[in-house]
């Protein structure tokens, strides 16, 4: 089966892409900004020291040997300075271990001198030494070594995560402005499925295409209340438009007619055509339910009542008595008399002509399943699902008597308006089971 696809709604799309978008502006502005830093900040420090050598260098040297002890002690104590001989058996390390030491150390070279040594640490005591000569001495210089380095990495890691959250809050604040219009548009949308064609969008608000929108969602909503007024009232004016002429037929052949078995006949097609109407008002009819919670078995039964005949159709029931699902009860018992209508006319047996109807139920979590089987001659596999199609017929086999061919669709619909589904199939053993899924009452 194919992968179900991550499905994501418009405010958390909003929210990724300006997030992603921010975040990268943030880490570029981030790279930049030590980018431009990094230089100034070598050479600055790496002038620094350079000062503190030609410093250092100019005193020694024009003292002697004497006062140049007393001239090292003096500077160590009142400078972040340490002057100390430089001995042939030093160890020291170099100085260029990335990128700004490495800038530091070809500042220093330029500004001293190539024979410098720049070095990272002296027997064993790291910082910046600077290895330069007085005559026929040499020295070492340390420099503090708090004060030749980039900025801390904890000053970095703290304006970062600050512009972080703010990026984020940021992100989420305008992905909920972007997304409110929208949000609106989709709740008024879901309020005119449901039947109410009241939709009061802002129309004054100041973007220009949410305002366009709204102003057209509202234009729509009132065509279509206007359009489900007009309906109503002319399937009012076509039921008692056909029903009046009707009922005169009935009473004419009831009056005029001698002939017993024309009188019946006429009779039945009145009846036929009656039936006929009210098949089209019921699946015409609007879609406002009201559920609350149904007895199964007792609806059930009562809809039983309207096939007493045993000759064309026996039903029986086998839901418990404390079934229970959340419907409309009109509706429910629609579905059933539909349902039973459908077994009658084309769920008669092939031995006896009689329509054998079982109802039974099963609990699937928060669903209750109603299914309603016959022991009919069944429907080819690959028509069961034209069988709610409006004026759809199936084989011969199950079309043999007349009928408006929409009570299947009447079902579907009504199940549909119920929150609940609907799906047809074969019995194992012949036979057409209607399935009909609502939600279980509490």
């Amino acid at each position: 089966m194919p992968r179900k696809a991550v499905a994501l709604s418009l405010f958390w799309r909003t929210f990724f892409l300006l997030a992603i978008l921010l975040l990268g502006g943030v880490f570029a502005w981030v790279q930049t900004f030590r980018a431009l830093e990094f230089e100034p900040r070598a050479v600055q420090q790496a002038q620094q020291v350079a000062s503190l050598v030609n410093l250092s260098r100019a005193s020694m040297k024009y003292v002697d040997d004497i006062n140049r002890v007393t001239l090292v002690k003096t500077m160590a104590a009142s400078e972040a300075v340490k002057i100390v001989p430089r001995e042939p058996n030093d160890k020291w390390e170099p100085f260029e271990g990335d990128r700004f030491s490495k800038a530091i150390s070809d500042e220093l070279h330029s500004r001293l001198g190539p024979d410098t040594v720049i070095a990272g640490s002296v027997n064993g005591v790291a910082g910046l030494w600077v290895g330069f000569s007085v005559e026929k001495d040499a020295y070492w210089l340390q420099a503090d070594p708090t004060k030749v380095r980039m900025m801390a990495g904890s000053s970095w890691a703290l304006w970062v995560t600050i512009a972080l959250l703010a990026t984020v809050l940021g992100s989420a604040a305008i992905a909920r402005l972007i997304n409110q219009p929208l949000r609106d548009l989709s709740f008024a949308a879901s309020r005119i499925r449901d039947g109410e064609y009241e939709s009061q969008l802002d129309e004054n608000t100041l973007t220009s295409e949410i305002r366009q929108v709204n102003m057209g969602f509202n234009r729509m909503a009132r065509e279509l209340a206007k359009v489900e007024e007009d309906r109503a009232v002319m399937l009012a004016g076509i039921s008692h438009d056909l029903r009046t002429p009707l009922a005169r037929l009935r009473l004419e052949a009831e009056m005029s007619v001698q002939d017993e078995e024309a009188k019946k006949n006429m009779a039945m097609d009145i009846d036929q055509l009656d039936a006929i109407i009210d098949k089209f008002m019921d699946y015409a009819r609007p879609g406002e339910t009201k559920l609350v919670p149904v007895h199964v078995s007792s609806l059930v039964e009562r809809e039983m009542q309207g096939f007493r005949d045993p000759s064309q159709i026996r039903i029986s029931s086998r839901v418990a008595i404390d079934a229970k699902v959340m419907a409309d009860e009109v509706e429910l018992g629609r579905v059933f008399q539909n349902l039973f209508e459908n077994a009658r006319r084309y769920g008669r047996s092939t031995d006896t002509g009689i329509a054998r109807v079982q109802v039974s139920y099963a609990r699937t979590g928060p669903w209750v399943i109603l299914s309603v089987r016959d022991h009919g001659p069944g429907v080819a596999p690959e028509k069961l699902k034209q069988l709610t199609t409006p004026f759809f017929r199936g084989d011969a086999a199950r079309t043999a008597a007349t009928g408006a061919g929409l009570g299947l669709a009447i079902v579907e619909k009504s199940v549909a308006r119920m929150g609940g589904s609907f799906e047809l199939a074969n019995a194992m053993d012949g036979g057409l089971v209607a399935h009909v899924r609502l939600k279980k009452a509490p």
